[in-house]
């Protein structure tokens, strides 16, 4: 049962070699960056915080492109936006809420640590509650262009546990990447910027709150968010103890440009072979092609090996 052609060492060797080179991308994600090193000097927290927003759009990518990964495969959800079954629009509901609790919880345990580790005060809180959920709801967009290439990989016979991930956290950091900064200069502008960006804020917390009245009764959404609220909680403290680091080491650094341009790409390529790996993973225990036992392991070896392979491959 492990040896179904699906999970071959050689076709998933290929795919991950393929959609590992889309990491490459994350180099723009750095130069854009790089190259408006200036927001910076706005306030301590623009690059403390910036860390957290890309890995708050890793999570929900991640948790997307792996939910869909196993439902096509299984059959629960079809390769169209139209017309498409009840999970698929239950997905989409609770990815839209799951985007705000994330960075909510982003943007206030941020802030927390903020004020006893970036020298930030009290007055900063809710600018960079306002940022980072600014930030995030634009990043929405990206969600739909995940769903498109999960649905075009899976018609043309690829494996959307292998592709979309990687193709997509890169393609998605260049995106939220630009979108932190346009967010960022806007609210520092003036009061029309400020005003500009509390109105896609409220905007996104109405348009929530009607999705979550509407499925408050919905077993399936509850589950969706129960199961990942734990997860979003820890990675929040996680992710924001990264951004004091970068913060820390930018006072060193301050103008090695380079520094900047290949921080997106490194984190990329690690979390595409852990997300290559439980994707696969997730979806064979659901097709009962894997025991959920430690001895079972040995049935992943294929995908363990060939995205290593893919992974020291692409680094050298």
């Amino acid at each position: 049962m492990n040896h179904h052609p699906q999970y071959s060492l050689s076709k998933t060797f290929r795919e991950c070699l393929l959609s590992f080179n889309f990491d490459f991308l994350g180099l723009i994600a750095g130069g854009v960056l790089a190259a408006h090193m200036h927001i910076f000097r706005l306030s301590p927290w623009v690059i403390t915080t910036y860390p957290a927003v890309l890995s708050a759009k890793g999570i929900i990518a991640g948790i997307l492109a792996g939910r869909l990964g196993t439902a096509l495969h299984i059959g629960i959800i079809y390769p169209k936006f139209i017309g498409n079954t009840r999970s698929f629009y239950t997905l989409l509901s609770s990815l839209i809420t799951m985007t705000l609790i994330i960075s909510v919880f982003m943007s206030l345990i941020g802030s927390l640590i903020g004020l006893f580790l970036w020298g930030i005060s009290l007055i900063d809180m809710p600018n960079i509650v306002l940022s980072v959920i600014g930030t995030m709801a634009l990043g929405l967009t990206i969600s739909l262009l995940t769903i498109f290439v999960s649905f075009v990989s899976f018609k043309r016979g690829m494996d959307p546990d292998i592709v979309v991930y990687p193709v997509m956290s890169t393609t998605a950091d260049v995106i939220i990447t630009v979108y932190y900064i346009i967010v960022v200069i806007i609210f520092f502008l003036n009061s029309i910027g400020k005003a500009i960006i509390i109105s896609i804020n409220a905007i996104y917390l109405i348009f929530s709150a009607l999705i979550l009245l509407r499925n408050l009764h919905n077993k399936e959404f509850i589950k969706n968010i129960r199961e990942v609220f734990l997860t979003l909680l820890i990675v929040s403290f996680i992710v924001n103890f990264t951004g004091t680091f970068l913060g820390k080491i930018s006072a060193v650094i301050e103008e090695r440009r380079e520094v900047y341009i290949v921080y997106p790409s490194l984190i990329d390529m690690i979390g595409d072979v852990g997300s290559v790996v439980g994707s696969v993973t997730t979806t064979k225990l659901a097709l009962g092609l894997l025991s959920p036992s430690l001895s079972s392991l040995k049935g992943i070896k294929e995908q363990v090996f060939g995205s290593w392979l893919a992974s020291i491959i692409i680094f050298v």
